[in-house]
C-alpha cells in the first residue's frame, strides 16, 4: 500500500529510517506461513487423494516448528538475525526441495515425514521484525501498538494471498508448485531482511540470558498454552474447507474462502490499530479469545461456499485485534533480552494446535464427510476460552525480570493515562 494511502498513526511509525524495507522484506518472509502447510495439503491430495496423509504432514510441519521455532530465535537473542536466520534458511530450502523430490517421484510416506520435519526450522519471520519494531520504539507505547497491529495486518494480507497462490498453483499448474513457490519467497524475504543491519535488534551474549527460557514466565505459558487451542482452530480450518470446497465441486473456490477469513482480520486490524483504548489489555485479551470461540459455531451451518465465506469473515473480525494485544502481553511478561524467544513461544503454540487442528480435521473428514469436520474448531475455540479463564489472574500480573524493566514500567504508567481516541 503507498504510504500516503495509510492514516496518520501508521506514517508515523515509517517515520523511523528502514522500518519500510524491513517491513516489505518481512512480508516476503512470512508468505510460507500461510502457503506451506496449505501447500502441502493441497499437493498431497492431489496426488494421492489421501487427506488424512495430508493433514498429518502439516501437522509435522507444524510440530517441527514448534519445536525449534523457539530454539531458533533464542539463538537469534544472542547471536543477532543475520548469523542465525540464513543458516536455518538454507536448511529449510534444502529439506523442501527433498520434499518435493519424494512426492513427485512417488516415494514412501516415510520419506515425506523426514524431509517436512526438517522443513520445520523455517524461521519465525513475524517475531523477527515484530522485534524490530519494538527496538525501534520501545518506551513509545502509542507507537508500539499501532507497529503491532501493522505487522498484524501484514500477517493478514499474507494469509489472504498466500492460499490464493499456493492452491491455485498446485491446482492449475502443477502439484508441487505451491511449496515451491512458498520456498522461493521464504529466500527472499529472510536474505532481504538479514542484509539490514541498521535495524536488527543488539544481540544479547549468553551471560545476559540468566532465568532460563522465557516460557517460565506464568503469563507467557497461558498465552503459549491457548494458542495451542487457538491453532487448532485455524488448523483445522484450513484442512476442512479444502475438503468442503472439494465436496461441492470447486476445490481451487478453497482459496477464495480462506482469503475471505484473512480479510475479516486485515481489517479488523486496521482498525485497531488507530484505536489507544485504556482497558485492561489481559481483559481484551479474554474477550477477544471468547469471540473466536463463539465465531466457530455458525460454520457448522454453512451448507454451501457463499454462506460459509460469509461465516468466516464474520470470524476473522476476532483474530488480528486478539493477535495485537497478545503482542503486548508478551512485552510486559518477558524480559528485553528473551523478547524474540518469548514472542516466538506464541508462535509455537499456535503450531503445536495447527498441527493437531489439521491432523484431527483430517482424520473426521476422511471418516464422516467435510461439513462434520468443523465440529473440530467449535470445540478448539471453547478449549481456548478454558484456558483463558483459568489463566486470567497470571495475566493481569505482568512480572518482567531483568533489562527492560524501568522501561515497561513507565510504558505502563504512560498506557494508564492515555484516552481513547475518537
Amino acid at each position: 500500500m503507498p504510504e500516503y494511502l495509510l492514516p496518520s498513526p501508521y506514517r508515523a511509525i515509517f517515520a523511523a529510517p528502514g522500518t519500510r524495507s524491513f517491513s516489505v522484506a518481512g512480508f516476503f518472509g512470512r508468505m510460507p506461513l500461510s502457503m506451506m502447510g496449505i501447500g502441502i495439503v493441497t499437493m498431497i491430495s492431489q496426488v494421492t487423494g489421501r487427506y488424512g496423509l495430508a493433514g498429518a504432514l502439516s501437522a509435522t510441519l507444524a510440530m517441527s516448528a514448534a519445536v525449534m521455532g523457539p530454539q531458533v530465535s533464542r539463538m537469534v537473542d544472542r547471536y543477532g538475525q543475520r548469523r542465525v536466520l540464513r543458516p536455518a534458511t538454507l536448511v529449510s530450502l534444502a529439506a523442501g526441495a527433498g520434499l518435493l523430490v519424494c512426492v513427485q517421484q512417488e516415494a514412501p510416506d516415510w520419506t515425506l515425514f523426514v524431509f517436512t520435519a526438517v522443513v520445520g526450522c523455517v524461521p519465525s519471520v513475524g517475531a523477527m521484525t515484530r522485534a524490530r519494531w519494538a527496538e525501534i520504539y520501545r518506551g513509545s507505547a502509542r507507537e508500539l501498538h499501532t507497529a503491532y497491529s501493522w505487522e498484524s495486518i501484514v500477517d493478514e494480507v499474507c494469509f489472504i494471498f498466500g492460499p490464493i497462490i499456493s492452491i491455485g498453483l498446485s491446482t492449475v499448474w502443477f502439484p508441487e508448485a505451491g511449496p515451491l513457490f512458498a520456498g522461493v519467497f521464504l529466500a527472499i524475504g529472510v536474505f532481504w531482511l538479514t542484509s539490514q543491519r541498521a535495524t536488527e535488534p543488539r544481540p544479547h551474549p549468553k551471560e545476559e540470558h540468566t532465568g532460563g527460557s522465557a516460557l517460565r514466565s506464568p503469563g507467557l505459558q497461558v498465552l503459549a498454552l491457548a494458542f495451542v487451542a487457538t491453532g487448532a482452530i485455524f488448523g483445522s480450518v484450513d484442512v476442512v474447507t479444502v475438503a468442503f470446497a472439494e465436496e461441492q465441486g470447486h476445490k481451487a473456490a478453497a482459496s477464495l474462502v480462506l482469503a475471505v477469513y484473512a480479510l475479516g482480520s486485515c481489517l479488523a486490524g486496521a482498525v485497531f490499530g488507530l484505536l489507544h483504548l485504556k482497558s485492561e489489555p489481559s481483559r481484551r485479551w479474554l474477550l477477544g479469545v471468547g469471540a473466536m470461540a463463539v465465531s466457530m459455531i455458525p460454520l457448522l451451518l454453512a451448507g454451501n461456499l457463499p454462506l460459509l465465506a460469509v461465516a468466516l469473515f464474520v470470524a476473522g473480525l476476532s483474530i488480528a485485534p486478539t493477535m495485537v494485544t497478545t503482542m503486548a502481553l508478551v512485552e510486559a511478561h518477558v524480559p528485553r533480552t528473551k523478547l524474540t524467544e518469548g514472542m516466538t513461544w506464541t508462535g509455537t503454540g499456535l503450531a503445536i494446535g495447527v498441527a493437531l487442528g489439521s491432523s484431527a480435521a483430517g482424520w473426521v473428514v476422511d471418516a464422516s464427510g467435510a461439513e462434520a469436520g468443523y465440529v473440530v474448531p467449535v470445540v478448539s475455540g471453547a478449549l481456548a476460552v478454558a484456558v483463558g479463564l483459568l489463566g486470567y489472574r497470571r495475566l493481569r500480573r505482568p512480572v518482567p525480570t531483568g533489562e527492560g524493566q524501568r522501561e515497561r514500567d513507565h510504558n505502563d504508567e504512560h498506557q494508564d493515562g492515555e484516552q481513547p481516541v475518537a
